[in-house]
């Protein structure tokens, strides 16, 4: 066993994932004269794009800036749903986070460098950006195409309060924890906030969870507030509602929140070990050229797709959560099999899935 690797529960799996959604001295192939098809981030949406694509007799590049596998497989739904599996099962921290990386590990095989490029994917890992609207370059290589599928996905926003970026963790980095925070404070009551302040509270540590509105799952069906924020209670997360926090820092060897009722009154701190800022996401669109390739965009909104998922580029399509308004990986797996109009001039249309979807809910 790598005695490096034996310093924290799972780390020999971590050792396993790595390897596989982000090998070390991995060589970027040598690019193809020109693609069918080039696939810009190899998250759900970006993984089944190349692979149905490739799998359709094209020749499609991918390219990944971070982890093949996207927030889901690392940082995301398989580590968050794997944490809260342990809570509540009562197996304890350290058991916890073992399993939690050996499942990640597992699944990574799925999602490996070594797949895609066995189903005939030139994977290329590094960060992409348009040189203009049919080339793109990753380090020193350009990759030229006839069509570009833009799968990016989006990233933890971090609102700008003092001290917040310097000493929060998000769920890019909570996952990397080696010891048990004994008191977490979590920024954001939407469904990231909910499920792991459940699943800390779940494994004894001391969870406050700060929400600026009247209530948890703000932007989600009213109806489901109420008996979520009731099984957080049961399970002992404190809640501080209609809360806002103005200032973070350190405090000795942990973190102190500086915290006020939205409305105004009185200013209250709070000492933890560990900050989550789990306040929203943000759409990864910067540095990606965009403007050279003439597509269109919103840092916020991110970027604008028809109902057939073409930017203001009618070859140049974007798929998943930086472009979506459904930012869950079921919704980018959905709209990735749309792009095989990308393809084939195809004319599915997302509007129509969206009404399907409608009908299926009145019915």
């Amino acid at each position: 066993m790598n005695s490096q690797a034996a310093e924290y529960p799972g780390a020999d799996a971590d050792v396993v994932w790595r390897s596989l959604v982000f090998p070390a001295g991995y060589q970027n192939p040598t690019p193809a004269d020109r693609y069918n098809l080039v696939v810009i981030g190899a998250g759900p949406a970006g993984l089944i794009t190349a692979i149905a694509a490739a799998g359709l007799g094209a020749k499609v590049a991918l390219i990944e800036k971070h982890h093949m596998g996207g927030d889901c497989l690392n940082v995301g739904c398989v580590p968050s749903k794997t944490l809260l599996a342990g809570a509540t099962d009562g197996i304890g921290f350290e058991r916890t986070m073992a399993r939690m990386r050996a499942v990640r590990a597992a699944i990574s095989q799925h999602d490996s460098v070594q797949r895609y490029r066995d189903a005939g994917v030139d994977v290329f890992l590094g960060a992409a950006k348009f040189l203009d609207a049919s080339r793109v370059q990753v380090g020193a290589q350009t990759l030229t195409a006839k069509k570009f599928v833009i799968a990016t996905g989006a990233r933890a926003f971090v609102p700008p309060v003092p001290g917040l970026a310097e000493h929060a963790l998000s769920n890019e980095s909570i996952f990397e924890l080696r010891k048990q925070p004994q008191r977490l404070a979590v920024l954001g009551g939407g469904p990231i906030g909910c499920e792991l302040a459940q699943a800390f509270a779940r494994l004894g540590t001391e969870v406050h969870l700060i929400e600026m509105q009247s209530r948890v799952l703000p932007i989600e069906d009213e109806a489901a507030s109420p008996a979520v924020q009731s099984a957080l209670l049961v399970d002992g997360v404190q809640l501080h509602l209609d809360t806002k926090v103005t200032a973070v820092e350190a405090a000795g060897v942990g973190k102190r929140l500086q915290y006020a009722p939205v409305d105004g009154g009185a200013t209250a701190s709070l000492d933890v070990d560990v900050v989550l800022a789990a306040v929203g996401r943000q759409r990864n669109v910067d540095g990606l050229g965009l403007e050279a390739a003439g597509v269109r965009f919103d840092r916020r909104s991110g970027i604008e797709v028809d109902s057939r998922l073409r930017t203001s580029m009618r070859h140049i399509f974007a798929a998943g959560d930086v472009c979506s308004r459904y930012q869950f990986t079921h919704g980018g797996c959905t709209r990735a099999s749309w792009c095989a109009n990308a393809l084939f001039m195809g004319r599915a249309r997302v509007d129509q899935l969206a009404g399907a979807v409608v009908h299926l809910y009145q019915a």
